[in-house]
This record gives C-alpha cells, sequence and structure tokens, in this order.
C-alpha cells in the first residue's frame, strides 16, 4: 500500500476544517473499503455531504473524488511497498544497498501516484513556447538543473543552467513574459532561489517548480510538479529528492520530444553524428 499517500493525509489532518477531516479519518480507518466506495457511500459513512468529500479532496491536490479515488486504488496495487527505511551503523552492505534501493523505488512510486497529468500538460506547453528556458538550483538541485539544460539544449531550444545565486539573480532580472524559469529545489525554501524566482516573477516571467508541495516556491509556481519525498535534509545531503527531480525532469523531456515529432528527431540526428567519429571503435 502506498503508506506516502496516507501519510500525506495525517500530515495535513490538523489543517483540515472538521468536517474534511471526518473524512480523512474515514480513510485513514477503512482504506480498501473507501477505494471501492462511490462518492455518496464515502460522505454517508463519514456523516458529511457530498461537497465535503469532494472538498476535502481539493484540499489534498486531486482535482475531485474519482481523481482521489483513481489514485487511491492504485497506491493499494502498488507490488512494492512504500518502506522507507532508516539506515544504522550496524547494518551491513546487504542491507545498506536494499535500504537505499527500496528507499529509491519507494520515492519513484510516490512520484507516479501523485503526478498530475494536466500539470505536466501545462508545464510541457510552457517550454515548447519559451523563448528561452533557463534551470535554476542551488547546491544538489544545482546538479539536477545541469543535467536538465543538457538535456533539453539537445532540442535545439535555448537553454541554460544557473546554480550560483548571484548569477541567477542578475539573470532572473532579464527574463520576461515569453521565457520560462524552471526552479528545482527539494525544501522550496532556499532564500537565494526564492529572490530569483521572485524577480523573474515580477518581470511576467513563468515559473515551473519543481519541489515539495505547501512550500514558498510552491506558492509561487505558474505551474507546479510536486515532489513530495520523506527525506530528512537537515541531517543528510539530498539523495532520494535528487532522484524524483531527474526522473520529473525526464518526463518533461519526453514529452517535449513527442510532441515536436520528428523535427526533435531531426536535431538528436545531428548531435549523435557530431559525436560518431569521438567513439573508440
Amino acid at each position: 500500500m502506498n503508506e506516502s499517500m496516507l501519510a500525506l493525509i495525517e500530515k495535513r489532518l490538523a489543517s483540515l476544517s472538521a468536517a474534511e477531516r471526518k473524512v480523512a479519518q474515514l480513510i485513514l480507518a477503512q482504506t480498501r473499503d473507501v477505494a471501492k466506495s462511490a462518492l455518496g457511500d464515502v460522505a454517508r459513512q463519514a456523516q458529511v455531504s457530498e461537497p465535503t468529500v469532494i472538498r476535502f479532496c481539493r484540499s489534498m491536490g486531486y482535482k475531485g473524488w474519482p481523481d482521489f479515488k483513481i489514485k487511491l486504488a492504485a497506491s493499494l496495487m502498488v507490488g512494492v511497498p512504500y518502506v522507507h527505511s532508516s539506515l544504522s551503523a550496524g547494518d551491513g552492505t546487504a542491507v545498506l544497498a536494499a535500504k537505499v534501493l527500496d528507499n529509491a523505488v519507494s520515492a519513484l512510486l510516490r512520484i507516479r501516484n501523485d503526478i498530475s497529468a494536466d500539470h505536466i500538460d501545462k508545464a510541457i506547453d510552457l517550454l515548447i513556447g519559451a523563448r528561452r528556458i533557463e534551470f535554476y538550483g542551488v547546491g544538489n538541485s544545482g546538479i539536477v538543473a545541469a543535467d536538465a539544460q543538457h538535456k533539453f539544449f539537445r532540442f535545439d531550444l535555448a537553454t541554460v543552467a544557473y546554480s550560483d545565486s548571484h548569477v541567477q539573480l542578475m539573470a532572473a532580472s532579464l527574463l520576461g513574459g515569453k521565457d520560462v524559469l524552471v526552479a528545482i529545489s527539494h525544501s522550496g525554501r532556499s532564500r537565494e532561489l526564492l529572490d530569483a524566482v521572485k524577480l523573474a516573477r515580477k518581470n511576467g516571467c513563468p515559473i515551473l517548480a519543481i519541489t515539495a508541495s505547501n512550500t514558498p516556491l510552491a506558492e509561487l509556481a505558474t505551474v507546479l510538479l510536486r515532489a513530495d519525498t520523506q527525506e530528512d535534509t537537515e541531517i543528510y545531503s539530498p539523495m532520494i529528492s535528487r532522484l524524483a527531480h531527474l526522473a520529473l525532469i525526464d518526463v518533461l523531456a519526453l514529452g517535449v520530444a513527442l510532441r515536436r515529432g520528428k523535427e526533435v528527431s531531426r536535431v538528436l540526428e545531428k548531435t549523435k553524428k557530431s559525436l560518431a567519429d569521438r567513439r573508440q571503435a
């Protein structure tokens, strides 16, 4: 079972209205039954109105009951359970490898189940129509930004990646409504990155944010791609979140490539030919 979906409900329990909290508590207590129930049945069991159930679903980031129910049912069919294993000093090498890989698989499954197709479509539309695409990230997110730039420039798009906060500010001041700023951050709270994003937004530049929900960066986004991972980055350098961000970049890159069709194929063929004679036989 995708406990990450349930963990998110538990996390937001206190912030819900009294009526929405009844819906949340029912889902937490009878998850499998709720996943098979109709909207009216859920409302009756939770002793609330049907609009309250719908409001709860939207509070959790879903379009409504059908969308929420589909994601909940899919989470119950996941073959790999969500196990966020904590490492300890006594773990052997085999256990270490298993826990690290389990955590990575679990995080990617969570991203898959939480992903919004509408947001992906809107993000692809922005990227395809952009005059210039700039990828910003600080620290580990800067590595993801560089990877994104490496993928997208091969589509013959004007792209650049910046990880230096001073350069980000200068570059953001030159962005406008025809450009797109892709801001990548695990915490969504990096002050330097937020300053650059605010400046670009002030100039009318659309912001595509890849970050955790309910963060300052998420609130500034024109389009938000949620990347909620259970990871304590106060102690350790981000690992799981980096994989989630890289996966979302791949989704966007492939989405842009498919949307542009044969045009991208011709461009990629040129780049491959340019490297052909650099490889040893």
